[in-house]
């Protein structure tokens, strides 16, 4: 069975411990910071060069993954029920 290849290291010997892409010395929270900040992975990419896409998409995919496994199931189940409300084209407080 092969092993996914780690996509962030710990060590106490680079940037202080913080989570960085396997590889490089740039932190992982980088990248959620520029997205937060609602600049496209391009720009991300552009200013950390030694990251590649592979290394971004795939810690994107990765969180989202544990984000969805760790979520509440009440909470998903409201969500879903949510959703339509609020991307439909009427909400409940426009009558």
């Amino acid at each position: 069975m092969a092993t996914e290849p780690r996509l962030i290291h710990c060590d106490p010997e680079i940037m202080g411990g913080t989570p960085v892409f396997v590889g490089t010395r740039v932190p992982v929270k980088t990248l959620f910071q520029h997205l937060a900040a609602g600049d496209p992975l391009e720009v991300f990419l552009d200013d950390f060069p030694t990251v590649s896409r592979e290394q971004a998409v795939a810690t994107l995919t990765q969180a989202n993954e544990l984000l969805v496994a760790h979520a509440h199931p009440a909470w998903r189940v409201r969500a879903a029920g949510i959703a339509p409300l609020i991307a439909g084209p009427h909400r409940a407080n426009d009558s």
